[in-house]
């Protein structure tokens, strides 16, 4: 990538695989040109907790990307997640005096909003501006240039743990990479699978990775509400490896390749080749088993997704429906299960808007690098030297929270 403007990478640092995109800007297409991926162990819940194994699973997936791609990668978008994330609304005003709104007075207006205690171990990630109330005129997206008495901000502060962006940051060093930016994984996968129609109505968006289940509701082209379920794929293998006593690697492979969760899917007579732990034969068990060991996990899941919006009052907030993507959601009858909590329309997201190798990362578990390509697209942002982390992390926020006020 070095002193090529033109290529962009993404790099999806997960709990159960680190993937890196790389994406080239031809006018105004994205075309997808390099993937790599490649398990990841230093990882728990979204955050990092063995920097050396995360750093040695960051460099085989960038490699693997560079042989595709062709190029030598040197900075990436990087994106963030974890049960640490918090996301809350908060409104702010001030004084015009009947003149005409300008940037700056937007700036302050959004100033204010954000002058909010914060604990010192937290700091603000994203400002996204979610309407403005010029007078008494609600609903603005953009008030420069009108006259008014007072101008009013309504905001959505998105903050997480200072030390889990700052280990993020620590791994990409070591592992040669400079960061452009940081971006909130579920704002990233929007970004990659959702239409504009549905984040105009209204929808939810669910990104179920290994660790955890990120949620966030989409509403009038912005983000409204944030939560970070701490269960996750993982959680779903270990159901699989203790009901049916089998390894956990082989539990995931039997997940991958006979996962279900409606047992009505299921015919009498399949069966299922499970292999035993302590060096035992293998055992051929109906696959009705492993379809009643997932049911419940999975509406589990959903249940308590559902029950998040609901003590929110936001049970009538996605009329367009649920979304599902990530790594864990290519399972048989994931989205009938959904939609039997929910009671709206569901869909997979697969990644769209995008040229290139599409039909290779069409797979849902990519929907959040390719995301972080396409943020990466819509921000000029670029690091032109090797910072010390403290100091990297602190500009990275500064730009973060300046470019999202401008966010979807």
């Amino acid at each position: 990538m070095q002193g090529n403007e033109k290529l962009l990478v993404g790099l999806d640092i997960g709990t159960t695989k680190i993937c890196a995109v790389v994406g080239e800007m031809l006018d105004d297409e994205i075309n997808i040109i390099g993937v790599g991926s490649h398990p990841s162990t230093g990882l728990r819940k979204g955050s990092v907790v063995n920097i050396e194994s995360t750093v040695d699973s960051i460099k085989k997936a960038v490699e693997e990307a560079e042989l595709m791609a062709d190029c030598n990668i040197s900075s990436v978008y990087v994106g963030i997640a974890g049960n640490h994330i918090k996301g809350f609304n908060s409104h702010g005003i001030i004084a015009i005096k009947g003149r005409e709104i300008t940037e700056m007075d937007v700036e302050r207006v959004i100033d204010a909003a954000k002058a909010v205690a914060i604990p010192p171990d937290r700091e603000i990630l994203h400002v996204i501006s979610q309407e403005f109330i010029v007078d008494e005129m609600t609903s603005i997206q953009n008030p420069v240039g009108m006259t008014a008495v007072r101008l009013e901000a309504k905001i959505h502060i998105i903050t997480g743990a200072v030390s889990a962006a700052r280990n993020i940051i620590k791994c990409c060093h070591k592992a040669g990479l400079e960061v452009c930016d940081i971006a909130l994984e579920s704002l990233a996968s929007g970004y990659a699978v959702l239409t504009d129609e549905e984040k105009e109505l209204g929808c939810i968006l669910a990104d179920m990775g290994g660790g955890t289940t990120d949620l966030a509701l989409f509403k009038d082209k912005n983000l409204k509400f944030i939560y970070e379920l701490t269960v996750g794929g993982n959680n779903l293998t270990n159901d699989i490896s203790v009901g049916l006593r089998t390894p956990l690697p082989e539990a995931e492979k039997i997940k991958k390749n006979h996962g279900t969760c409606i047992p009505q899917h299921v015919k009498a007579h399949d069966v299922i080749e499970v292999p035993a732990v302590g060096g035992r034969a293998p055992k051929r068990l109906p696959k009705g088993i492993l379809a009643e060991i997932l049911e419940p996990r999975v509406e589990e899941i959903f249940s308590l997704l559902k029950q998040e919006l609901f003590s929110n009052g936001l049970e009538n907030s996605f009329p367009a429906g649920f979304i599902l993507t990530g790594g864990s959601v290519v399972m048989d009858g994931i989205a009938e299960m959904a939609e039997s909590v929910f009671s709206v329309p569901v869909r997979i997201g697969e990644a769209n808007r995008i040229g290139g190798l599409k039909d290779i990362v069409k797979n849902p578990a990519y929907a959040t690098g390719v995301g972080l390509v396409i943020f990466g697209s819509r921000t000029s942002c670029r690091i032109q030297e090797v910072r010390s982390d403290a100091n990297g992390l602190q500009m990275i926020l500064n730009k973060m929270k300046q470019w999202f006020k401008n966010i979807i």
